[in-house]
């Protein structure tokens, strides 16, 4: 259930602490894009490796904020209908049946199918209106009755022509239907985009939005949020866990483990009873921190001198 809509933040710090009230530990430079983001009512990139809280940063916001979350999942092939709006077709149908006394008599006594066409022609608006729209995210953000969060989620996985109709969308925040005209927003939506940067955002698209680079938090950050997240964790279990990440993440692994999968290995070993490390507890739970075969292998083989390293470090 949404909190009552809460007044902007008066400053960063006050947005930070919204944010962490809302389970999210911000970063001071993220804090303050978000900031700007809704002061100068600016869409924000929020660019990094997946799995560093970039979508659960717009969860938070709405969160703090008190606004619903409308999010756009990006995909290849996503195209401005599926992002827009469609038409509920099954109940057009059905309304047509209710209605079908009061069609036949409209065309009653058309001698040709063409003018039983133009008859219907004028009728044709009733079954194109709000009652049977179906807004998709995009809309359905501008059409919101009260200010939203508009999440468009990894951006950089859809097509670079979809790029083109976001920036009108974003830019007017306005969109034109053939069948009803222009909708203005309701409500200016604070927009927050995404990308992994699999591929590069044109520099129309970037020009359009304020920017921060999410990264792999800092070990003490890591800390606070494992501590949230995973509460009764051992402490020692907690410095071992993060020197033990730290380490992999200086390695040349496929897919680098993100603060999420920190997060779901912690929740694993504590529910596993684990109070310490050790290099068999962690060749059995590699899984939940490592995606790819190649990353487990390799460091299966070198779980004895990691743990070990990682041991000295918190114990040093």
């Amino acid at each position: 259930m949404l909190a009552s809509p809460m007044s902007l933040p008066s400053s960063p710090a006050e947005l930070e602490r919204a944010l962490a009230r809302a389970s999210y530990l911000a970063d001071p430079r993220t804090a303050l894009a978000l900031f700007l983001a809704l002061k100068l009512q600016r869409p924000l990139m929020l660019e990094g490796p997946a799995g560093v809280g970039k979508t659960d940063l717009a969860r938070a916001a709405a969160e703090a904020l008190g606004r619903p979350l409308i999010r756009l999942q990006c995909y290849e092939g996503l195209d401005e209908a599926k992002a827009l709006y469609e038409w509920d077709y099954a109940k057009q149908m059905l309304y047509t049946q209710l209605l079908r006394d009061a069609i036949a008599e409209e065309v009653r006594g058309a001698k040709t199918l063409a003018e039983a066409a133009e008859r219907l022609s004028k009728s044709e608006a009733a079954f194109f209106s709000e009652r049977f729209l179906l807004p998709r995210p995009l809309l359905a953000a501008l059409m919101s009755d009260v200010p939203a969060v508009l999440l468009i989620d990894e951006v950089d996985r859809a097509d670079p022509e979809l790029e083109a109709f976001l920036l009108e969308v974003l830019g007017e925040l306005q969109v034109t239907l053939p069948e009803l005209g222009t909708i203005r927003a309701k409500h200016e939506p604070l927009v927050i985009l995404t990308t992994n940067a699999t591929r590069e955002m044109t520099d129309a698209l970037k020009r359009r939005c304020l920017f921060a680079f999410l990264d792999y938090p800092s070990p003490s950050r890591e800390r606070a949020i494992l501590e949230m997240r995973v509460p009764g964790i051992e402490k020692r279990l907690v410095e071992q866990l993060i020197a033990f990440v730290t380490r992999l993440r200086s390695m040349d692994l496929h897919k680098l483990p993100s603060i999420t999968e920190t997060v779901d290995w912690a929740r694993a070993l504590l529910l596993l009873g684990a109070r310490s490390l050790d290099p068999d507890l962690v060749r059995d739970t590699l899984g939940v921190l490592l995606k790819h075969r190649e990353d487990r292998e390799r460091v299966e083989g070198q779980a004895q001198s990691l743990v070990e390293a990682a041991t000295r470090e918190v114990d040093g």
